[in-house]
């Protein structure tokens, strides 16, 4: 197999690191298994970066990130930092933003399936959820999150105006919309666009936009257009309806949580941010992976965080980023029999530790010699 590939492991804040760490033992076993070479360094992101450095992200970890092959991140951010006021950009504000706008990894894929272990985990009855496997694809560099002007002025009447705007260009939209498409081919060919169309300019031009690169680009990929208000619906009552979700920023931030759902917790949920369309068996170069969890200050420091999310991660890392597909089943037949042996955190109903989990994936792992 390929490589060295070099791997940047950017630990966060709070559990950030319990479950980075988590994910390195794992990257470490599985590329040693399937012969890929890999080259880990590890830097701080985020407010341990402020405590050490001032700054939530430094110019050298952007640096690194840039020469890296793939970035493993924790969660950023906690009560310490929150009340920190910085003059500036939100990329001066913010560490994780900064390398997405520094790497821009427009295109976030996040996937949540239902786990017939831990269906009783669900609020769902069986039948509704049993079998529902979608894919987030969300547009993750542009977007209301980013708009300029932003800020806060204090007007005469003593009230306080808050600001930003959501603003997408024809470019951003195509090059997301290609990545939803690519996606959809190969898995059940079936997209549905979410915007809001019917109140916002920055809606209709996503509309037009994602029709058209449909219509003449991939008449083979079924597509269908949802407002978002309505989706959040549409998808809770009918998971299985629906294969891959195209949004905006904050809209696919939205989504991608009401998905975790069907996983049974949030802690179940990787993501892989891209700089490029994702294709079988094309690796590409620096993307970040991470868990779409929270730092979850309030459970820091006890060892009972859900690795998962981060060990699925890796999975993605495997396959998009080394381009070993069956490493990255490898990865994930392994999370399945430790899901269906009960080894689980206490976020899914369990005892086990962050450690325990760890451990039990990385065993069936090393008793596997290869998964379909």
């Amino acid at each position: 197999m390929s490589g060295p590939f070099k791997v940047l492991a950017l630990g966060g804040d709070h559990i950030g690191p319990e479950v980075v760490g988590a994910g390195l033992r794992v990257l470490l076993q599985t590329a040693d298994q399937f012969g890929v070479g890999v080259e880990v360094e590890e830097d701080l992101l985020g407010g341990a970066s402020w405590d050490v450095h001032g700054t939530f992200c430094t110019d050298a970890v952007v640096d690194k990130a840039r020469a890296a092959d793939a970035i493993l991140v924790g969660a950023v951010g906690g009560p310490e930092w929150d009340g920190i006021r910085i003059d500036g950009p939100i990329t001066e504000t913010d560490g994780l933003t900064r390398l997405r706008i520094e790497l821009d990894v427009y295109n976030a894929l996040r996937p949540a399936r239902a786990w017939s272990s831990l269906l009783s985990r669900t609020p769902y009855r069986k039948e509704i959820v049993d079998g529902a496997d979608l894919l987030v694809v969300r547009e993750n560099s542009g977007g209301v999150y980013y708009g300029e002007p932003r800020g806060r002025e204090v007007l005469s009447d003593g009230q306080v105006r808050a600001y930003e705007i959501s603003e997408y260009r024809t470019s951003e939209v195509e090059r997301i919309a290609r990545c939803a498409f690519e996606a959809a081919r190969g898995r059940r060919g079936y997209v549905t666009s979410l915007d809001k169309s019917n109140v916002m300019e920055s809606g209709k031009l996503w509309r037009e936009t994602v029709e058209r690169i449909g219509r003449d680009e991939y008449p083979d990929v079924e597509l269908q257009h949802l407002l978002m208000d309505y989706a959040l619906f549409a998808v809770a009552r009918a998971p299985k309806d629906f294969d891959v979700l195209l949004a905006d920023n904050l809209f696919g931030d939205l989504i991608s949580d009401l998905i975790a759902v069907i996983s049974g917790s949030l802690g179940m949920l990787p993501s892989a941010t891209l700089p490029a369309a994702a294709r079988e068996a094309s690796p590409v170069k620096g993307g970040l992976y991470e868990p779409t969890h929270g730092s979850a200050p309030d459970i820091s420091g006890r060892g009972i965080a859900n690795p998962i999310g981060a060990i699925l991660s890796v999975a993605m890392m495997f396959e998009y980023g080394f381009g070993c597909a069956p490493a990255a089943r490898a990865i994930v037949g392994a999370v399945d029999s430790v899901l269906n042996a009960g080894v689980l955190p206490p976020d899914l109903g369990g005892t086990a530790d962050t450690g325990a989990v760890t451990q039990a994936v990385l065993g069936y792992l090393r008793s596997s010699a290869s998964w379909s």
